[in-house]
């Protein structure tokens, strides 16, 4: 830990910055899943959640969590999946 007080205010700083993060990737990755496995399952609400998931890409990419080539391959990727 260290000692000088603007050390520990940047410690604090990058937890809450880093938990922020992960939460938003989980969800960005769980709303992925969702789709691909609703559309898998032949559901109803497919559409729904392919815009909730592309949401979600867009919000990672926003806040650069992701970089904006991998936003337009995952995109790229969900819409090819819902055209199928």
């Amino acid at each position: 830990m260290p000692i000088i007080k603007s050390a520990i205010k940047r410690v604090v700083t990058n937890e809450k910055a880093s938990a922020r993060n992960s939460s938003q990737l989980s969800s960005m990755r769980t709303a992925v899943k969702k789709f691909e496995s609703a559309k898998t399952a032949g559901a109803e609400n497919v559409e729904d959640l392919y815009k909730a998931a592309v949401k979600a890409v867009d919000q990672a990419k926003s806040k650069g969590l992701i970089k904006a080539n991998k936003a337009a391959r995952d995109k790229s990727r969900l819409a090819a999946r819902l055209a199928k």
